[in-house]
């Protein structure tokens, strides 16, 4: 067995086919040799990063472990330096005795084993991780120790920070290792790693509160002097590419940061306070961009059949629906990701541009300068397009171009701010938009809300009550799950989100219902006719297989 080589391996598998270990064998010699078998897999989306590492351990007879979920013992951490962990892309993960359990990407390599049996005067006892994973706990389990050190040296400097002179300035090295430069990076790194989607920067009177959202909630990251303020949003706007002598107006701007192998996009917004200017900075991640599949949405298997029908359909207008920040874009990306051949034009509108993808067209609104949606819209329309993608139908003007382009062939997906799938109908033709040109352009609506995953360590389970029951639409009480906190998740009770969905397919029933200019509630029972299942159905089916809490069914589809 260990002599087959790996790629016949998979062949014999059946993970791969033969034509595709012919192309990465192809990609190899191009590299001359310089990328490994593993890494082209995974780049050419042959395989997931994960299931080549289960492979290769199977093939290997090593154990593989998955990072993310396993108790990393911080004392067998630090038996191995920051520096060559890094330096090899290892990370130890338990210690017993005198030997040390280490998670690597290469566990056949005898010279990194070696290195570090040297270092530690340990045996070392090799397990199978991807390269990511490994790289993402390096920068967990180290970085605490730099957060401290880094805020040592800052107050130790006190209010003379943001100052550089001229030739530090000149010296890269010098400005990187500058404590206010070292303070601004670590926020967003530590940000990063807890799985932030926002960082907060706020002033008050006597310090500075910096939080972070993650999962959709607001947790504080660290308190730090007021005296720091000034010279932290100096640095960030610098980065980012706003006046920094300008201090009493809103600006916005954005810059990149590499994060344990990550290329980051970071969007940053100030807004003048009472006390100094806030900072909110928006972390985008551009790397997984091509990992984001439809199937990766959290879909149901009968949503994502019903979603799949839909992008079929080679004209029309799909619109997925929510409030902010409830993956619309993501799955709008997906969706795009699914149907951008290199046979068909796609061009989107976007306010901002989110995430750059290779091969798509992606035009940038700007208001100052004229470049509306409706106007970007009006032009991209004579740039022969097969695909366009509306980052959000913000007015009627934009509303009536989009239907019109449906209507005259184009696949058109978009993006509105409604409750439900059902009331977005009724908000098109509130927009101005003639109820039989909804009708006859409308594919379907995709409703959606992100809700929170309990924990799996920590979960308690007890028996549902009458009124739960209801809210839930059964008769009989069951066993559900409370969130309760615990290490693992931060004591929250949560670990990440799933994405729940309401899709309403226009069949000809629902064409003539809206047709004839009916009610939302109208629209909504002819559909659950159909078939449709409805938010508050989705999240209850996930409260009762214990993924989630009823907590989260109230807060995301409660209504009076």
């Amino acid at each position: 067995m260990r002599n087959v080589r790996i790629g016949d391996y998979l062949v014999e598998q059946g993970l791969i086919s033969q034509e595709q270990l012919e192309k990465v064998l192809e990609a190899q010699k191009e590299s001359s040799g310089s990328k490994r078998f593993g890494d082209l897999v995974v780049e050419l989306g042959f395989m997931s990063e994960v299931n080549f590492a289960k492979a290769l351990a199977g093939k290997l007879r090593v154990q593989y472990v998955d990072l993310d979920n396993i108790e990393i013992n911080t004392e067998a951490v630090q038996k191995v330096p920051e520096a060559l962990a890094k330096k090899h892309t290892v990370i130890a993960i338990n210690i017993q005795g005198k030997r040390l359990t280490v998670a690597t990407d290469d566990p056949i390599n005898f010279i990194i084993l070696e290195d570090i049996k040297v270092s530690t005067g340990m045996d070392t006892v090799p397990v199978l991780a991807t390269k990511s994973a490994i790289n993402k706990a390096i920068g967990k389990c180290y970085s605490m120790q730099n957060v401290d050190s880094v805020l040592d040296s800052v107050s130790s400097l006190g209010g003379d920070l943001g100052e550089m002179s001229s030739e530090d300035a000149d010296s890269k090295d010098r400005v990187e290792s500058a404590p206010i430069v070292k303070l601004a990076t670590t926020i967003i790194e530590n940000s990063y790693r807890a799985d932030a989607t926002d960082i907060h920067i706020e002033p008050f009177k006597t310090y500075t509160r910096i939080r972070i959202r993650v999962n959709g909630d607001l947790v504080e990251l660290m308190n730090i002097s007021s005296a720091v303020h000034s010279a932290l949003t100096t640095r960030l706007k610098l980065i980012s590419g706003m006046n920094i002598a300008e201090k009493r107006v809103p600006q916005d701007g954005r810059f990149t940061q590499v994060v344990d192998g990550t290329t980051l996009d970071v969007r940053v917004s100030s807004l003048p306070m009472v006390s100094g200017e806030k900072i909110v900075i928006r972390i985008l991640s551009t790397g997984q961009i091509a990992l984001r599949k439809i199937t990766d949405l959290g879909m149901s298997d009968y949503n994502y059949q019903l979603f799949e029908s839909m992008l079929r359909v080679p004209q029309g207008v799909v619109l997925v629906t929510g409030p902010t920040g409830s993956g619309k874009t993501t799955t709008l990306y997906a969706a795009l990701g699914e149907i951008a051949k290199p046979n068909v034009n796609v061009v989107t509108v976007e306010d901002p541009v989110e995430k750059n993808i290779d091969g798509i067209n992606q035009v940038q609104v700007n208001t100052k300068a004229g470049m509306t949606f409706a106007a970007a819209l009006r032009s991209i329309l004579r740039q022969d397009p097969d695909i366009v993608m509306i980052g959000e139908m913000r007015d009627s003007e934009t509303a009536d171009i989009a239907i019109r382009a449906a209507i005259t062939g184009h696949l058109v997906l978009s993006t509105l701010h409604t409750n439900d799938a059902a009331s977005t109908v009724v908000r098109l033709v509130d927009m101005g938009v003639a109820p039989y040109m909804v009708a006859t352009s409308l594919i379907g609506v995709i409703a959606q809300r992100l809700v929170k995953v309990l924990c799996p360590k920590c979960k308690t389970p007890r028996y549902s009550t009458e009124e739960e029951n209801q809210l839930m639409g059964i008769d009989s009480s069951i066993q559900i799950y409370d969130p309760c906190g615990c290490p693992e998740c931060n004591n929250t009770g949560y670990r990440g989100r799933t994405a729940i969905h309401e899709i309403i397919h226009c069949s000809t029933n629902v064409r003539t219902i809206i047709a004839a200019n009916g009610t939302k509630e109208e629209i909504e029972a002819v559909a659950k006719a159909n078939g449709t299942k409805l938010l508050r159905e989705n999240v209850s089916e996930l409260v009762q297989i214990g993924q989630t809490s009823i907590t989260e069914l109230i807060r995301t589809t409660y209504t009076v």
